[in-house]
């Protein structure tokens, strides 16, 4: 009896091996890690090693014990609006404060050793906090990754000499005033620094906002520039071929399939469905408000998530709302957005 209960007890700690576009949840299995999502593309197949690995890393306002949240921006949300990204996507969840590179590594660890991958395709991404995070996890472990982008971020590394070995893209708007641009420029200087920075590169967007840059996340080139470096490369260089600049923000949410994904929501442990089968299509026939003028602010809503939801810009409910864009909502909130 006793046998089988350690049986039972091994055969639970065994993640569900997934197939088709499924994203499923973990919460409390890497001891010293976050709880975190893993996605795995359609043709995904367990015992190959021919995706790439993916880890997102999201902003302060999706911090917290609720793993729904990371869901509300970034590449999990791109995925639902019919995005195609090829990877095993990595997308943790922050409880509150900094992004600890140990915990995040403890969590790729798992993540590589359960889900095939090619590790020689190791990639960053991140906004805001997770920018900040980006930088952490790319200085500390460079030899971890392929590439990385740094989305308005900064850095509060000791040492950003681990930087220049890798193919770097820091992109920061310069009407960003919830991250100042001088925090991108000061990682810029400190690699410089340490010596040869031909590995990087710093795109400033004019007039973009914080938020704006989420829009990032939605666009082809991000996906394609990151995925063309691997670390065989010999010798490592730098993608200079696709540019990530206004224009191609600008088509944030267009050229997307939103037909194409049929999103199935488990729980990794059990296999159960916490949601059914979610496609674009049904999502955005059954979404009504969005030709409503004002929005009731709910629990978790942010700027830049119900601008998306209204096909509009963060600055344009500033505007119209006499808000800043670093103000906090309040429940109830009435948001004019038209």
């Amino acid at each position: 009896m006793l046998k089988n209960k350690i049986l039972l007890f091994i055969f639970a700690l065994i993640p569900v091996w997934v197939s088709a576009q499924t994203l499923a949840s973990y919460r409390n299995v890497v001891k010293d890690g976050y709880n975190f999502w893993i996605y795995t593309p359609a043709d995904y197949d367990s015992t190959q090693h021919n995706k790439p690995y993916l880890l997102f890393l999201h902003g302060h306002s999706l911090c917290g014990n609720d793993l729904s949240r990371v869901r509300r921006y970034g590449c999990l949300d791109a995925l639902s609006l019919g995005r195609d990204i090829d990877a095993v996507i990595i997308a943790p969840q922050n409880p509150g404060g900094a992004w600890n590179a140990q915990k995040l590594l403890n969590v790729v660890n798992w993540a590589e050793e359960h889900f095939a991958g090619d590790t020689n395709r190791f990639y960053v991404l991140g906004l805001s906090l997770g920018g900040f995070g980006t930088f952490e996890f790319v200085g500390t472990y460079p030899e971890k990754v392929a590439a990385a982008m740094a989305l308005c971020g900064g850095s509060n590394l000791k040492s950003h000499c681990g930087l220049n070995t890798v193919p770097l893209y820091i992109l920061h708007g310069t009407a960003d005033r919830a991250v100042p641009i001088s925090r991108s420029q000061e990682v810029v200087n400190a690699m410089a620094e340490c010596g040869d920075t031909s590995l990087l590169r710093f795109g400033k967007l004019p007039g973009q906002s914080h938020s704006a840059l989420a829009k990032i996340f939605y666009i082809k080139e991000t996906y394609q520039w990151l995925f063309s470096h691997s670390k065989t490369d010999s010798p490592r260089k730098v993608n200079k071929d696709i540019t990530i600049d206004v224009n191609a923000m600008s088509e944030a949410y267009q050229n997307i399939d939103r037909n194409a994904i049929k999103l199935k929501i488990v729980n990794g442990m059990t296999g159960t469905v916490e949601e059914p089968v979610v496609t674009t299509e049904s999502k955005n026939s059954n979404d009504n408000t969005s030709s409503a003028s004002v929005h009731i602010v709910k629990k978790g809503d942010t700027l830049y998530a119900i601008a998306r939801k209204y096909h509009t810009t963060v600055d344009k409910l500033c505007k119209i709302n006499h808000i800043k864009e670093t103000g906090i909502l309040q429940l109830g909130q009435k948001i004019k957005v038209k």
